[in-house]
């Protein structure tokens, strides 16, 4: 089946964001104090990774994970916790969710990857008391997330590394 140009464009960055999560999920899981979240984010990586594999049996493209959210959100577990950053984390595998039902109408193996992102986001919700599955303060995200940031700046001037 020949892929038009704009499900193309998708499907890449479908399988992008699933290698990135990859990487993300494995060094939350290096930093996280619960040992149930490290376990949860373990098997997390290794369903993002079949689900890059599907993304990869489309595309026919071979693609490096890039390493931003596999720095940023160790960090921001430290600075903001796991109350404010699971949430987020969550957010992020519902708007996949949503990113990939156009395409899984026209491509069925997306169907699952589809469900799994739902199935992704309510499972690092429930790794959160219902006391703090409250939503978290907009300030208190946005700062911890600018003292992440100047801090991952200031690590990248001072290592003359490209950071990606």
């Amino acid at each position: 089946m020949a892929i038009c140009e704009n499900d193309r464009d998708v499907l890449l960055k479908s399988q992008q964001g699933e290698l990135d999560a990859v990487l993300m999920y494995n060094a939350l899981a290096d930093v996280v104090h619960d040992a149930e979240d490290a376990e949860t984010f373990r098997a997390l990586a290794a369903e993002e990774g079949h689900h890059a594999a599907v993304f990869k049996g489309l595309t026919q493209q071979i693609l490096t994970p890039k390493k931003t959210k596999a720095v940023l959100l160790p960090l921001l577990y430290r600075v903001i916790g796991k109350k404010r950053l699971y949430p987020l984390i969550a957010k992020g595998e519902y708007s996949a969710e949503n990113a990939y039902a156009p395409v899984a109408e026209k491509y069925p193996e997306v169907q699952s990857v589809k469900a799994d992102e739902k199935r992704h986001g309510d499972t690092v919700l429930a790794l959160l008391g219902e006391d703090e599955r409250k939503a978290p303060p907009t300030k208190a995200i946005i700062a911890g997330a600018g003292v992440v940031l100047a801090a991952a700046a200031i690590l990248c001037l001072k290592g003359r590394k490209r950071c990606v």
